[in-house]
């Protein structure tokens, strides 16, 4: 007894990975319908394919490797991966191009480290961004929001889609984000009144702040459940904020868009909440966590404004992945029974 006495203190709590998982998938069902809403049939059929090339690639290297099958598909974290995948990709995109993500997620940036608690990079970013890069132009074709086509696709058409390629550009528009980008002319609120997507939207343009306002309602929930910090999402959207202000230059031609397009729009709310919260992936530290999320809010924005990508979360969210064992290493949290944290570089006391 006198050894669980000297002993450092534990939290107790009845919380397990399964459980904190199937909270995750719970947070993505108002997003999940937003896009669905908003956007058609489409983000569904990702996540089904997402799931069943997740599960069966992780089973297969779960057998390859004699581990028990069972038990580690019982934790749900290819299924949240799977999810994460199926809510990234654009809508009706080919059902291979669905596939290659996943199995680059699960078998290159988390099996081929040894599973879950062992990758270092975010398995669902990776999956997106193989498929990005390899793959443009299926991965640029984003379907127009609700009210901007006489009706979206049905499941026949969105089925007829993604596995057999037909006819959809009926239904493609460009992104808030693409046409920011593309624009090189028009001050902002001229882009804002002479584009449709704009002008029929209230705060970052029509369908995708409905998205993300979704995500960000996921987002909150898991917070108030105390599945992860604030530190990581509120430094993020905050840096990513402060930067679109500072840049903004009264709307401009050349202006990078406003606060509110940058938080309503794209993968915002979804990497803030979902992808950069990542335990496994991130920052440990509090101060590490507030550096890592800071830096990924910054990385967003440096590539919606002067990159060649529309959107920058993936990318961002894998660079600071690199980054977080040196972010850990230079804020080491204090020690339990200690005045002052320890310097990453000094030596521990004999």
């Amino acid at each position: 007894m006198s050894f669980l006495r000297a002993s450092s203190p534990h939290a107790h709590t009845a919380s397990t990975t399964a459980g904190l998982m199937q909270l995750v998938l719970l947070a993505t069902l108002p997003g999940l319908a937003a896009l669905t809403y908003c956007f058609g049939p489409g983000t569904l059929i990702n996540i089904a394919i997402a799931a069943a090339v997740c599960l069966a690639s992780e089973a297969l290297i779960l057998s390859i490797r004699r581990r028990p099958i069972g038990f580690y598909l019982g934790d749900y974290s290819a299924l949240v991966t799977a999810v994460l995948l199926g809510l990234a990709l654009p809508p009706y995109c080919p059902w291979w191009v669905v596939a290659v993500a996943s199995v680059s997620a699960i078998a290159l940036a988390k099996q081929l480290y040894g599973g879950m608690g062992f990758n270092p990079f975010n398995p669902a970013m990776v999956g997106y961004v193989v498929v990005l890069i390899s793959f443009p132009v299926p991965m640029t074709q984003w379907p127009a929001p609700m009210g901007m086509v006489e009706q979206l696709p049905s499941v026949s058409q969105a089925l007829a889609q993604v596995f057999g390629g037909g006819a959809i550009d009926a239904y493609t528009a460009a992104t808030p984000l693409d046409l920011l980008k593309q624009n090189d002319s028009l001050l902002l609120n001229q882009l804002y009144q002479e584009q449709t997507i704009f002008s029929q939207g209230a705060i970052a343009g029509a369908g995708w702040e409905w998205v993300n306002l979704g995500f960000l309602m996921g987002g909150l929930f898991l917070l108030a459940r105390r599945v992860f910090t604030w530190h990581a999402p509120l430094a993020m959207l905050a840096s990513l904020s402060l930067l679109s202000i500072v840049f903004y230059d009264s709307g401009s031609s050349a202006s990078a868009g406003g606060p509110l397009l940058h938080l309503f729009s794209g993968a915002t709310m979804l990497g803030a909440f979902f992808i950069v919260t990542d335990p496994v992936s991130s920052a440990v530290s509090t101060k590490g966590r507030l550096i890592y999320g800071a830096a990924i809010g910054m990385l967003v924005f440096i590539i919606r404004a002067w990159g060649n990508y529309p959107d920058g979360v993936a990318f961002a969210v894998l660079l600071l992945n690199f980054a977080a064992p040196f972010i850990d290493y230079y804020t080491t949290p204090r020690s339990y029974g200690h005045d002052k944290p320890r310097r990453a570089t000094e030596k521990p006391e004999p």
